[in-house]
């Protein structure tokens, strides 16, 4: 459960260093993310990515209202503690500084944001028609901070109820994003949409039709989609034959897809464990 968000983040991640390097050479931020997202070594990524948020931390000590650059640690955090985090009690820590990074701004870009830890849903909902498309990615990093704090902490009921609030967020991202929309965004709302059976509120139907956007938009490049269209889908609905195929063409599929090799790699190994435990489940 913990690779659920890694594609979407890790998308972000060009955006977030180039706040780290925006005076310096903005060349080697991009450079740098399409480094990671093609890396075929995620232990290596987990070992190097340490240093880039002590970096972060001290860049927003010189700049504590910088939104763009609480945003980029936000992600870097959120990545690090859901993903390569095994603990517990560390992964609630370190995602509770991603929220934290991530709602800091948010209120130095939208003031309304500020209060939305304490709002009723529909309060936080009614906030969110003023967030325009210039402030998406701001957004979508709050949104992606969220997503993994409240998975570090899935077993509180406190928490699930504050999962219609960020699904909401996700819906107006992908409402103001246009031609810019992040479109691994497709994999998470399937993954929202699915987390709940239908008896109570889920729509697993609504769900399969993002998994399916999510690798059509990806052209099948994005090995991820798949991975969690077998977990989130159907497995919940009990479709085997779906989940087995699904999983093989995760399998079959070359990693090696610009942009996405880190996450492919992962996917893969992920998808032979579930068809190894496929018989237990079914």
């Amino acid at each position: 459960m913990k690779k659920v968000f890694l594609i979407i983040v890790l998308s972000s991640l060009s955006s977030g260093c180039a706040v780290l390097v925006s005076n310096a050479a903005s060349s080697f931020s991009n450079n740098l993310a399409a480094a990671v997202l093609n890396q075929d070594d995620p232990e290596l990524v987990r070992d190097g990515l340490p240093t880039l948020m002590l970096t972060m931390d001290s860049m927003i000590e010189g700049s504590p209202d910088n939104p763009q650059l609480l945003a980029a640690s936000a992600s870097l955090y959120a990545t690090y503690g859901a993903v390569f985090v095994s603990g517990e009690e560390r992964s609630m820590k370190l995602t509770g500084r991603a929220r934290g990074y991530g709602l800091r701004a948010m209120c130095e870009t939208y003031e309304p944001s500020c209060v939305w830890p304490n709002v009723t849903y529909d309060e936080f909902v009614a906030t969110l028609d003023g967030i325009d498309p210039k402030d998406a990615d701001i957004l979508l990093s709050y949104g992606l901070a969220s997503l993994a704090y409240l998975r570090a902490r899935s077993s509180s009921w406190d928490t699930v109820a504050e999962f219609p609030l960020i699904q909401a967020l996700f819906d107006h991202y992908l409402n103001i994003s246009g031609d810019a929309v992040n479109s691994s965004v497709y994999t998470y709302m399937g993954i929202m949409h699915s987390l709940r059976p239908p008896t109570l509120g889920g729509e697993p139907e609504l769900a399969r039709d993002f998994f399916e956007k999510a690798i059509a938009e990806s052209s099948g490049h994005d090995l991820n989609a798949k991975l969690e269209y077998a977990k989130g889908y159907a497995k919940l609905m009990y479709e085997r034959e779906l989940h087995d195929r699904l999983l093989n063409e995760v399998l079959d599929a070359d990693p090696n897809q610009n942009g996405f090799v880190l996450t492919n790699v992962m996917a893969q190994k992920e998808a032979a464990t579930l068809l190894a435990e496929a018989d237990d489940y079914f």
